[in-house]
């Protein structure tokens, strides 16, 4: 799969049917060797001065990732065990 056709895919926790954010909003972490998808970095939704300042992200590890639909990726991420990271630009 392309990451073109991943753009635009909506991504929905299957855990609690929460919407995490969509694939054109996010980065991709890709093992540079291997060129394999690691893992899922999303944005967290809040403050609109977050642009400019230190947010924390969701990473979602691409083990979680269970079903490419059409328009959604279905994940399957324990709200427990959430990765939050922080990243700046």
């Amino acid at each position: 799969m392309r990451l073109t056709e991943l753009a635009g895919k909506e991504i929905v926790n299957i855990y609690d049917g929460a919407r995490l954010g969509v694939v054109g909003e996010s980065d991709l972490t890709i093992d540079i060797e291997t060129g394999q998808v690691q893992s899922i970095i999303v944005p967290r939704r809040g403050n609109p001065l977050g642009f400019w300042l230190d947010r924390q992200s969701l990473v979602i590890p691409w083990e979680s990732v269970r079903k490419i639909g059409s328009e959604v990726i279905i994940v399957d991420l324990d709200q427990a065990h959430l990765s939050l990271r922080r990243y700046t630009l």
